[in-house]
């Protein structure tokens, strides 16, 4: 339970503070499993990416985290309508 708080305030902190780079971060438990959780994190673009995982935030979540992550995908993926994504995404300019 601690550590889905852990994964909450971690959402919550990205959502708030556009330092962090992020567009949007979803956490989602399966509802076939809630012990699986799954993270869809959106970026503005791949710089935006790159900067979050060298940020000081993003280290000290990962090493935090190492113990519950058993696999790992990251896939990139290309919004089938960009300008509609600034609709959706208020952090988006």
């Amino acid at each position: 339970m601690a550590e889905n708080l852990q994964l909450k305030n971690y959402k919550k902190e990205c959502n708030e503070n556009t330092v962090f780079n992020a567009v949007n971060v979803f956490v989602q438990p399966r509802t076939d499993d809630s012990e699986q959780i799954r993270i869809l994190e959106i970026y503005a673009d791949q710089e935006a990416y790159k900067k979050h995982i060298a940020s000081e935030h993003f280290q000290t979540y990962k090493q935090g985290t190492l113990h519950m992550v058993k696999s790992l995908d990251l896939v990139d993926m290309t919004p089938m309508n960009p300008d509609g994504m600034k609709e959706i995404f208020t952090k988006m300019k």
